[in-house]
C-alpha cells in the first residue's frame, strides 16, 4: 500500500498457569486472551484504542517454554487515515489498515538488513516494485522488473520511499489468494510523517529491532485490531 505523503502520511494461546490451567484472565497477557495466535512462537499485536483511530501501540511478544508469553519490546503505532475495517470486508484504496491475523512471509528494505536478522530480506532496487493492479497476474506480489502487464501508475516504486521502507515486513494480507479490489501491499513499515495509506508504521528504530527480532523457526505473525468492539484483537 503506497505509503500517504505530507500530511496524510492476529483457540487461547497455550499460556500454562500453575496446575496446567491456562491464564485467561483480563490481567493475562494479551497473546493469551486471543482466539488465534498463529501457532508459532512469535507475535506482533498492533492495537488500536477504536476502529476510527490512526495510532495506537505495537507489541511484539515471545512465547516461553512454558507456553507462557512475553513481552520482547513495544513501540508506538500509526495506521490507516480512515481507521481500521475488518480485512475480509476491506477495499482497495480507502486508506483503511485491515484487521485480522497474519503471517509474515519476508521483509525488505531500501537500507541493508539489521544486524542479526535471520527473516528473508530482500533489498530493494530500483527495479523493485510492488503491483496493486487488479488487472495483473502480479497482482499484490513483488516484481523485479515490473510486468508489462502491471501498470505503473497501479503500482508501487519500492524506492521512491526511502524513508518509509528502509525497513519493512510484509503483512499476508489478501496475499496467498488475492482477491482484486480488496487490497494490495500492506506492510509494517518505518513512519512517515502522518498516518498511513493502510499499513502499520512504527519509528525507525523499532522497526529495525523488529525486522532483527523476528525468527523464520518461531513463525511470527501479526494481529492486527482495536481494544474492544467487532474488530477486538481477541477475536483473531
Amino acid at each position: 500500500m503506497r505509503p500517504l505523503r505530507a500530511g496524510v502520511t492476529a483457540t487461547v494461546a497455550l499460556c500454562a498457569a500453575l496446575g496446567g490451567t491456562p491464564a485467561v484472565g483480563a490481567e493475562a497477557p494479551l497473546p493469551a486472551r486471543m482466539a488465534d495466535t498463529g501457532g508459532g512462537g512469535q507475535l506482533i499485536t498492533a492495537e488500536a484504542p477504536r476502529a476510527s483511530a490512526t495510532s495506537g501501540t505495537v507489541t511484539w511478544w515471545d512465547r516461553r517454554a512454558d507456553g507462557r508469553w512475553t513481552k520482547a519490546g513495544s513501540a508506538p503505532a500509526r495506521f490507516g487515515a480512515r481507521g481500521l475495517v475488518d480485512g475480509e470486508r476491506r477495499e482497495q484504496g480507502t486508506n483503511t489498515t485491515p484487521a485480522g491475523l497474519y503471517a509474515l512471509p519476508f521483509a525488505f528494505g531500501t537500507r541493508a538488513a539489521p544486524g542479526g536478522t535471520s527473516v528473508a530480506y530482500r533489498r530493494v532496487r530500483d527495479t523493485s516494485w510492488w503491483c496493486q493492479d487488479n488487472r495483473s497476474r502480479s497482482y499484490n506480489r513483488w516484481t523485479q522488473p515490473r510486468p508489462a502487464d502491471c501498470r505503473a501508475a497501479e503500482s508501487e516504486h519500492l524506492a521512491d520511499y526511502a524513508t518509509q521502507y528502509a525497513h519493512a515486513l510484509v503483512i499476508a494480507f489478501n496475499y496467498d489468494r488475492p482477491v482484486r479490489g480488496r487490497g494490495a501491499g500492506i506492510f509494517l513499515h518505518v513512519n512517515g510523517r502522518a498516518a498511513t495509506a493502510g499499513c502499520v508504521s512504527v519509528p525507525k528504530d523499532a522497526m529495525r529491532r523488529i525486522v532483527a527480532w523476528a525468527r523464520p523457526g518461531r513463525s511470527p505473525h501479526i494481529a492486527i485490531g482495536t481494544t474492544g468492539g467487532a474488530t477486538a484483537l481477541t477475536k483473531y
